[in-house]
């Protein structure tokens, strides 16, 4: 017997709080009764209904490492008719990707079904870290970096850093390349680091999350991940 929400995650359907949030909000039916009591125990034998949508009774984990290229939308389908990141991996299961990154950034991208994994991913408590490259606008100087690893507030919460280096300075096209290391999730959190110091992000690339690299992939490539990798990622927890 396993708690509802986290069946439900562990299908891939949605995330733990998620499956909470449906819970509460009465979509969710077991054997065609309407549950809304929060850690309401099932089986494997329990029918699971989620707004309509019937959960099957098994369904095989699926782990991949995309590098996301641009011009695509970090999302399972798009209202707009925009390339998706599930169309690049030819896969019979449901995955759906770890959290997101803008249309045109780049770099590592996980895709799952294996919603347990997600929620430790993504959970703030774990603080995985997420290693970036950015081209921006502006020369960054030597004070602008001591800000940042000092803490930059954004929308009243401040934001350190894990590591924070100016790579390469071009006076002609006053522009610089600078790596960030970030461990909280927040949407555009790099963007909203430069741009609070004037800096406009030209490019970004996700080089790293958690151990996991782009080495010997290229634009659009993927590849699943080993076993070790996974046990390694519920490490993290």
């Amino acid at each position: 017997m396993e708690r509802l929400q986290k069946v439900i995650a562990n299908f891939g359907f949605c995330s733990r709080r998620k499956a909470e949030e449906l819970i509460s909000q009465g979509k969710v039916k077991v054997n065609n009764q309407i549950v809304t009591e929060q850690g309401t125990k099932v089986s494997n034998d329990d029918r699971i209904e989620i707004n309509g949508t019937l959960l099957p009774l098994k369904e095989e984990k699926e782990y991949y490492l995309l590098y996301k290229p641009e011009k695509t939308i970090s999302s399972v389908k798009d209202e707009k008719g925009r390339k998706t990141v599930t169309e690049l991996i030819p896969s019979k299961g449901r995955i759906y990707p770890v959290g997101r990154l803008d249309y045109d950034t780049t770099g590592v991208l996980l895709l799952t079904n294996d919603g347990e994994l997600t929620n430790i991913l993504t959970h703030p408590k774990n603080k995985i870290e997420k290693f970036y490259r950015a081209k921006v606008t502006g020369v960054v100087t030597r004070e602008e970096v001591m800000k940042i690893k000092k803490g930059i507030e954004i929308e009243g919460r401040k934001t350190i850093p894990t590591y924070v280096k100016v790579k390469k300075v071009n006076q002609e096209t006053q522009t610089t390349i600078i790596y960030l290391g970030i461990n909280e999730g927040r949407n555009h959190i790099v963007k909203k680091i430069m741009s609070a110091l004037g800096h406009k992000v030209i490019e970004l690339k996700r080089e790293r999350v958690a151990f996991l690299t782009l080495d010997g992939l290229k634009k659009g490539d993927y590849r699943p991940l080993t076993i070790k990798e996974v046990k390694k990622l519920y490490s993290l927890k």
